[in-house]
């Protein structure tokens, strides 16, 4: 992408900024109006956006930017009211450019053909380079350009068929944790890259750099630009690493047992957070939910409270294990086994019975997908 076509994508990001925020400032301020509900506030932003704050000579510049950038401005904030509502967020909050730079646009046409190879036609912005080729052909209607480090990219939706996948083990348990990232229960051990954990010293030293420089200087802004860009690939390091072992677990085992960890209570934890927070845990089990329905597989939670890791797989004798012992010695029946493998065996035998509160994805009892059921699958193209 080159400096023109970038300024293009900043321009809308911030467009998108200015609109969400003032619909947000807009209703704050009309709180107590009991009979002003947010769908009908925000379409009034809208309307008022259209037909007076865009003929202003100091907004004159919105004008030369998309319209449907603003559009899904005020629908994306209508929605993060709806979910702040239904309690699963909190209360929508001011957006700056510190807290990334994204905006959607969609075809007011209908769905739009994507066509083979490395360009791809933006409603409304223009046809753009590809630095990954699109490998067959495409439609869909919305699309969301993002920012990570200096690259731009461009997801969309489309609706497609997947071919019904026959997985070739039955089940399996996994036992998460920090020294091992994921030990399942057929002995397989797959460790974590820690990626963040690799880059700490030179971030250290940048940050220490970007705080001696003037606030707001150019050399300020490139030493940012320079840690935007190492924390984008410390994201993409734990991102390949967690799709590579999620898709592996879906497409391998038809019923996959996990436990339903507190992670919001385990960063708390001072001397454990920032390995947690590198690892990421909860984008693991998100992942796997959603490919698990996706491949037909059955994810099965088991109780937080289950203590796989003080039982003995073997007899079920049950005996305190502090972190630093790493392997199990069970004084009933004499079996030395690895911590992590012998929590994993026990979470593989767990039935919702065994303990209090059940927390289980729906499984139809079939381990494959039904043939013909629409997925949403998003795909994800960097710009060159």
């Amino acid at each position: 992408m080159n400096n023109q076509e970038a300024t293009l994508m900043a321009k809308h990001a911030g467009f998108r900024r200015v609109v969400f925020n003032m619909g947000l400032s807009l209703r704050v301020q009309m709180y107590g109006a009991g009979e002003f509900s947010d769908s009908k506030v925000i379409n009034e932003v809208k309307k008022v956006l259209t037909n007076y704050v865009k003929k202003q000579p100091e907004c004159a510049w919105m004008n030369q930017l998309s319209s449907r950038v603003y559009q899904n401005a005020l629908i994306d904030l209508s929605h993060a009211f709806a979910r702040y509502r239904l309690g699963k967020a909190g209360h929508p909050k001011f957006v700056s450019r510190r807290d990334g730079q994204s905006f959607t646009v969609d075809s007011s046409n209908g769905k739009v053909l994507l066509s083979v190879g490395r360009t791809i036609k933006i409603p409304t912005l223009g046809t753009f380079r590809l630095h990954e080729p699109l490998s067959c052909s495409l439609v869909s209607q919305t699309f969301t350009l993002s920012k990570e480090g200096n690259r731009w990219f461009v997801s969309f939706c489309v609706d497609a068929q997947r071919l019904p996948m026959r997985q070739r083990e039955s089940s399996v348990g996994i036992d998460i944790g920090v020294k091992s990232f994921a030990t399942l229960s057929n002995n397989q051990v797959f460790d974590a890259l820690l990626p963040l954990k690799q880059a700490k010293t030179k971030l250290a030293r940048l940050q220490r750099q970007a705080s001696r420089q003037v606030k707001g200087s150019n050399n300020q802004r490139k030493t940012y630009d320079k840690i935007r860009k190492i924390h984008a690939r410390i994201a993409c390091i734990r991102k390949d690493f967690l799709h590579k072992l999620t898709t592996y677990l879906a497409q391998t085992f038809w019923r996959i047992k996990i436990e339903d960890l507190n992670v919001s209570g385990m960063l708390a934890n001072h001397k454990l957070s920032g390995a947690i927070s590198d690892l990421g845990f909860y984008e693991f089990r998100r992942q796997l939910e959603y490919k698990c329905k996706m491949y037909g597989a059955s994810l099965v939670l088991v109780d937080r409270w289950f203590p796989s890791s003080k039982i003995c797989a073997n007899c079920g004798q049950k005996k305190d294990m502090p972190l630093s012992i790493r392997t199990y010695d069970c004084p009933a029946c004499g079996l030395s086994l690895d911590r992590d493998l012998n929590a994993s065996l026990n979470i593989l035998n767990w039935e919702p019975s065994a303990a209090r509160g059940i927390a289980c994805l729906p499984w139809d009892g079939r381990p494959l997908n039904s043939a013909g059921s629409e997925l949403e699958i998003v795909a994800k193209d960097g710009f060159s």
